[in-house]
Parts: C-alpha cells; structure tokens; sequence
C-alpha cells in the first residue's frame, strides 16, 4: 500500500463465539476523514455498518459516527457496543460508565467484564398503522398477524414492529424496494411469547436486505411494547434471538422502564469477540 493507512479491528457482537452475532469494522484514529471517505471505506468494508470513533466532544467519553454500505445513520445499537468495547481493550477508554457522543445525542455506554450496555436515546412511537404493507414487503399475509396492530417506534431511529407467528419467520420472502418504501429504518418482524423475541429486522434503503443483529431495534421493542399495552408500569426484562435464519445467532438482553404507560429509559447489552485487525488504505 502506498500513502497514509488507518488502523482497524473488526469485532462480532452481541455474541460470545466467534463467526456468529453481527460483524462490525472499526476504524480508528480518522479523526481527519471527510465524510465522502468514511463512506468510501465503509463501502469497501461492506458489512452492516462501520464505525469511527473520534475524539471527545464536550461531556462525553468519545464520539462515534456509523456508516452502512450507502449512507451515514445517526444511531445504531451493535457499532455502539462494539466500538466501547474495541476502545477499552485498547486503552482508550475506561471499564464503567462512559458517554458516547453521535447523531442521537449524548448516549450512557457502560463497559463491563463480559458485556457492555447502551443506553437509547428518548423514546418515541407512532400511531398504529395498517399491516397489509408491511407484511406484503416481506411475503406474508394477514393470517400470520398476531398481537396489538404494528407501529413505528424507536430511541433514536425507528422501526415499524410486526408480531407475527413463529413460523412465519421462516416463510419471508424480501421485497427490497418495498421495504424501503416503508420509510424510516425498515422492518422489525418479531414473534413474542412475553420475555423472549424471535427477530429479523430488515433495513429499508441503506444498502443492506437482513441485518443479524439490530441493537437499536432491539431497544425500541420496549417501546413498542409499553406503547401497545403489553407492558405495565414498572422493569421489565427481555432478550431478542436474531441471525438465525442468516447463520449468525446473536443475543440481546434488553431492560425497559415503564412509567404511565410509556418506555422512558431503556437499555441493551451484549457480547464482543474480536475476529481481525489490520490497517486500510486511506480514500
């Protein structure tokens, strides 16, 4: 290689085995990158999404910007925990509690021994919208529909939720263009039996059909859920199964806090396991 290069690591996350969870490149120390080239390498990269971290801004630890093959995201879930995690092993950040600074605002990040929580940013939802759409951009119907209508929510990018039957996880048949005409960050298609998910989550537009594992998403059921009343007041525990059907099993614990009906905090954990490092060719 020629010219100026960028240290990487490329991390799975939200698992502890190696080759499962959702792949994630961090690019370190590219402080000085245009946007056209984080987009540039990110696209070379190729994986769901890839993060550069950059140096603290006011009142906070760090701060993070995330790229999908196509466009840059405000927020996502697995790049935030996996670049703490990335940081901390190499010194750069303390274990504990750490504020990431990104699109969404100023984010609680909390580094422990075998998983690192994030914290979402304020939660929000919609009205409850009419699931023939939805269901047709993934090839189901309206017999597989179960549960309260679906609904956009979200903590910082929102996802329209659908419950569905189990078996219909299996039975999709994407329509890209359809997702992305959905709007917003895509498709989350969960079945629920009241403490565990079964998800496939389907970005719209960002240059990727199937995601393994969606840490935003997965904080935004909570809100989905205190919002169609399948919550009370209170905390609740839950964890998400996604990557199944794409040979990437992950797992999210998630927690959400519920007060007069509406999620008003909540959180994801998971695991880190470094899978490569390297260095790449500056755009």
């Amino acid at each position: 290689m020629t010219g100026p290069t960028l240290a990487y690591e490329v991390v799975d996350v939200f698992t502890d085995k190696a080759f499962a969870g959702n792949p994630l490149a961090v690019v370190l120390d590219g402080d000085d990158l245009s946007t056209a080239q984080m987009q540039a390498i990110a696209s070379e990269f190729n994986l769901s999404e890839t993060a550069f971290p950059y140096a603290a801004p006011e009142g906070a630890t760090y701060g993070l910007r995330i790229f999908t093959p196509r466009t840059e995201l405000p927020f996502a879930g697995h790049p935030s925990v996996g670049s703490a995690s990335v940081l901390h092993r190499l010194g750069r950040i303390e274990a504990g509690a750490n504020v990431q600074a990104c699109g969404a605002g100023l984010l609680p990040v909390v580094v422990g021994q075998d998983a690192v929580t994030l914290s979402g940013g304020p939660p929000s939802y919609g009205d409850p919208l009419d699931a023939t759409p939805l269901l047709d951009a993934l090839g189901l119907s309206a017999d597989d529909l179960v549960g309260p209508a679906p609904r956009f929510a979200g903590v910082g990018i929102d996802f329209a939720y659908v419950l569905v039957r189990p078996e219909a996880l299996g039975r999709v048949s994407l329509d890209g263009p359809k997702v992305a005409a959905i709007g917003r960050s895509g498709i989350s298609l969960l079945s629920w039996d009241g403490a565990v998910a079964r998800s496939r989550v389907f970005p719209g537009g960002v240059g990727v059909g199937e995601d393994p594992a969606t840490g935003s998403a997965a904080l935004g059921f909570g809100v989905y859920l205190a919002a169609s009343g399948l919550l009370q007041d209170g905390t609740h525990d839950y964890v998400i199964e996604q990557g199944y059907e794409m040979g990437r099993p992950s797992t999210l614990s998630c927690r959400v806090e519920v007060q007069g009906g509406r999620a008003v905090r909540t959180t994801v954990s998971g695991g880190v396991v470094p899978i490569a490092r390297g260095e790449i060719r500056a755009p």
